[in-house]
């Protein structure tokens, strides 16, 4: 059985994580709009947040509520997934550099990054979104707020993905 307090101490390192990324969204989004970029998707952005907040919020509560309990070998198998989630999630930030963002900002004129990982898909960040979405609730057992989030999650998803594709299909064709 794994201990409430460490799961605690594994989700407050990933609220950590979140705060960095936010900074580093902040000044890219200051390096695009200081080069023309355009904001698309504003309506969405709110939900996404309060969504992300819910799930780290709920996952803990659920354990604590239900009494949820998980065994090392789950326990070990999802924090390994959610591992292998932020390796992904920070090639996608490197990849895009100052383009990278929370919010869907395109400078006009720049051509699409198909580089790392965007070499072979389109939205690889998103992977690591629904991956991470699972793993972190499981880690500890949250098994509703596991389930509650990857359906609300695909929903926001799905609007999100559209979202960006607008957006990117206004940028210059790729060499």
């Amino acid at each position: 059985m794994v201990d409430l307090r460490l799961y605690l101490g594994f989700l407050a390192c990933i609220v950590l994580e979140r705060l960095w990324e936010l900074r580093v969204a902040r000044r890219n989004a200051a390096w695009s709009f200081a080069r023309g970029g355009r904001e698309y998707g504003q309506g969405h952005y709110p939900v996404m947040v309060v969504l992300h907040t819910a799930l780290l919020v709920g996952a803990p509560l659920e354990v604590w509520a239900l009494g949820r309990t998980t065994s090392p070998l789950l326990a070990g198998s999802m924090v390994l997934v959610v591992l292998l989630t932020q390796a992904l999630r920070w090639w996608c930030i490197t990849t895009l550099g100052p383009r990278w963002n929370t919010r869907v900002i395109i400078v006009p004129d720049l051509p699409p990054v198909n580089a790392g990982p965007y070499r072979w898909f389109s939205h690889p960040n998103y992977v690591a979104v629904v991956l991470e979405g699972m793993a972190v609730p499981l880690v500890h057992g949250a098994v509703w707020t596991a389930l509650i989030f990857t359906f609300a999650n695909a929903i926001l998803l799905r609007v999100r993905v559209r979202c960006e594709n607008r957006a990117l299909a206004s940028l210059p064709p790729h060499p």
